[in-house]
């Protein structure tokens, strides 16, 4: 047995349910042969936990007695626990994993159901930590009030985010149509203010034409839940016509429904992998295309704009040699998510695992780099990656 004094034990009990851990069975704090009197008696693995927690934890104590000794106002005790759960997920340095109040939670929650009632954008975190616009759906009221993609969100209604706080300022963007919302957005280094009224955003998801020179194209927008069947039924008509080539094109096509897109890449690739997925504590696991794909010879149309499924499918075009890739590098958005709801309301969002393209290139941050760079600028009068396409299209 080993002793330690009543006032260092108090401190480790306190600093372990600050951080909200658990010993024993239903949640309780369970020390073994404690004995309170003016010392507490430990067993060795109890001490050990402890001094393991105290080195790990223990300054904060420190740091709360020095700030709560010099600091100008009276604390809030919430906010600072608040504050200290948020930083212990600010420090994995992924904007992706974080931790939301219960009202944070309550309102993404309520926001995120139901109808898509909105300004039709699709947000991502770039390589700074800002909340960038991946892309605009056509014809929405972001598109009307001039958004473009690669904008920089800086606020909404007069809170400002940062990357981590994506999830709430999505959540708050949203909302019944008919209502405003103020948007401060940067773009090229100018600050703008924009009042959007919301609408319901309706997604046509896949729109198909034939091109001169007979050649098809097949656009997606987004991958919905029946976005691979509306694709199938497009590329058949497009067989059935008789045109000489395809070109798809996932230009600002922000992602979506993820077993969509791999149903997509099925119709375009010979038998094998379209990617994998592997995290710490999820086992490897493969999608994987079967035998059918289209005879007919394609050109995918990729830019900054296309982010996460839109790059699954990409990623395993690239590494498959299904078609050729003309524009410029994708986003670089290629890691999953888990929500854990907390039993005080609150919630963790956490990533769990990242995708991985058949030859086991990474997206996540680096996005795919297309088999011709072609740059565009909104000067372009012309579209010229889809003027490329076209062009290998007929060689």
């Amino acid at each position: 047995m080993i002793q330690i004094s009543k006032k260092n034990f108090i401190i480790l009990i306190i600093i372990t349910a600050l951080i909200g851990t658990s010993i024993g069975a239903g949640g309780y704090f369970v020390v073994n042969n404690v004995i309170l009197d003016k010392n507490v008696t430990l067993s060795a693995n109890d001490y050990s936990y402890y001094q393991t927690l105290s080195a790990r934890y223990g300054k904060l104590d420190s740091l709360y007695n020095t700030l709560s000794k010099y600091y100008y106002k009276d604390l809030d005790e919430e906010k600072l626990k608040q504050g200290m759960y948020s930083g212990l997920f600010w420090g994995t340095g992924d904007p992706y994993t974080n931790y939301m109040t219960k009202e944070e939670y309550d309102n993404l929650v309520i926001k995120t159901t139901g109808k898509l009632q909105g300004i039709g954008v699709t947000m991502g975190i770039d390589k700074n930590g800002y909340i960038v616009v991946v892309s605009v759906i056509k014809d929405s009221p972001a598109e009307h009030a001039g958004m473009k993609a690669g904008d920089l969100i800086l606020a909404v209604d007069g809170v400002e985010y940062a990357g981590s706080n994506l999830d709430t300022a999505v959540a708050n963007m949203r909302g019944d149509a008919g209502t405003k919302v103020n948007v401060t957005y940067s773009r090229n280094g100018e600050n703008k203010d924009v009042v959007i009224t919301r609408a319901n955003i309706t997604l046509d998801s896949v729109y198909a034409k034939t091109l001169e020179n007979n050649i098809g194209y097949i656009y997606i927008n987004s991958f919905e839940t029946g976005t691979a069947d509306d694709f199938e039924k497009e590329l058949r008509n497009l067989e059935m016509k008789g045109v000489d080539g395809l070109i798809i094109d996932l230009r600002n096509n922000g992602g979506g429904v993820v077993e969509s897109g791999v149903k997509i890449a099925d119709m375009l690739l010979d038998e094998g992998v379209i990617a994998y997925t592997e995290g710490k504590t999820e086992e490897r696991s493969y999608m994987k295309s079967t035998t059918g794909k289209t005879n007919l010879p394609y050109v995918l149309l990729i830019n900054g704009g296309t982010a996460s499924t839109s790059e699954i499918v990409a990623a395993s075009i690239k590494d498959e040699k299904g078609g050729k890739i003309v524009g410029t590098t994708s986003f670089g958005k290629g890691v999953i998510q888990s929500m854990a709801p907390l039993k005080e309301g609150d919630a963790v969002k956490i990533t769990i695992a990242q995708y991985f393209s058949p030859n086991g290139n990474v997206i996540q941050g680096v996005g795919v780099k297309p088999d011709y760079v072609v740059e565009m600028t909104e000067n372009d009068k012309t579209d010229t990656q889809l003027e490329k396409a076209i062009e290998l299209l007929r060689k």
